[in-house]
């Protein structure tokens, strides 16, 4: 049983990993992210498809209006992945069997819901509503905008908004990043050993496409399955709670004024370019992570057990 504890990965190596996959992710798929949040926010038509969508933002706000939000959205990519990736170790540690060392299925899930739970309260919230508001703005002028960057908004938020403010759709975000985080780490381990006969601290070391041919797999079924949680948490963030009576009053009166008003299929607004942006995000951070961890394998590790 000690040597299993020693030959196990460290969480402070799966957190590494996960930060630089995380900056690595942000700076190549912040557009889509942008024209993901401008598809939820539209209410009224404005925009006919992601192609449209993009081009539109293109033509009258410029191309840099593409990487709105580029600053929140990297910062919080590279804590939420750091985040994630060392809860997820710590929590899969803790679920495992004591005298063989083994996680089940049932463990990985746990671990990974907790992971998930975990990032939604304390970074992924409050960064998505900053970069949410930044990226509902449109048009460039500063003088213009309510938000003037990351940091002004954040502190326009908590002033005419309370702390709380910068929590606003806490709840679908936790629905969403929970069932994500147990669906993507459980898929990931099955395909690592489905295509590629890897199991963790085998020593064994993936190339990076096979790295993210099985991220990009396990990235999938996610967005299908948390799309209303998400459009949801999009319109509670947009909200504002300053000096006017807010349209959603939660998580629950959300879905239910949107199934109302826009019909059930709103409720996966967003769902193609959260499709373009997931998996490809999570086949490029995971491209990355395991050469991070697979740099301690080989060093470190060889024929441990899982």
């Amino acid at each position: 049983m000690s040597e299993s504890k020693k030959t196990t990965i460290p969480p402070y190596v799966k957190a590494l990993s996960g930060s630089i996959g995380g900056i690595v992710e942000a700076s190549c798929l912040q557009p889509i992210d942008v024209i993901k949040t401008r598809l939820q926010l539209d209410t009224s038509g404005t925009y006919k498809g992601i192609i449209h969508c993009g081009a539109t933002v293109y033509r009258t706000e410029g191309v840099r209006a593409l990487w709105k939000g580029l600053t929140p959205f990297a910062t919080h990519l590279t804590l939420k992945y750091t985040l994630r990736m060392g809860s997820n170790a710590l929590f899969q540690s803790a679920f495992k069997d004591s005298q063989t060392g083994q996680l089940s299925n049932t463990g990985r899930l746990l671990s990974g819901f907790g992971a998930g739970v975990l990032e939604a309260l304390v970074i992924v919230t409050p960064f998505e509503v900053v970069k949410i508001r930044l990226q509902q703005q449109r048009g460039l002028s500063p003088e213009l905008l309510k938000y003037k960057g990351p940091i002004h908004c954040a502190r326009t938020i908590i002033r005419e908004e309370g702390l709380r403010g910068l929590w606003a759709g806490a709840a679908p975000t936790v629905m969403r990043n929970g069932t994500n985080q147990a669906a993507m780490f459980t898929a990931k381990n099955a395909f690592d050993g489905i295509l590629w006969k890897k199991q963790e601290g085998d020593g064994k070391v993936l190339q990076p496409w096979q790295s993210m041919i099985s991220g990009f797999l396990a990235g999938t079924a996610g967005p299908v399955c948390t799309g209303p949680f998400d459009v949801v948490k999009t319109r509670l963030m947009a909200q504002g709670r300053a000096g006017g009576k807010l349209k959603y009053k939660g998580m629950v009166h959300a879905i239910r004024t949107i199934f109302a008003e826009e019909g059930l299929l709103a409720l996966w607004k967003g769902l193609l370019p959260r499709l373009m942006r997931i998996p490809p995000g999570q086949a490029i951070m995971w491209g990355v992570a395991d050469q991070v961890t697979g740099f301690y394998e080989r060093r470190h590790i060889h024929n441990a057990p899982l």
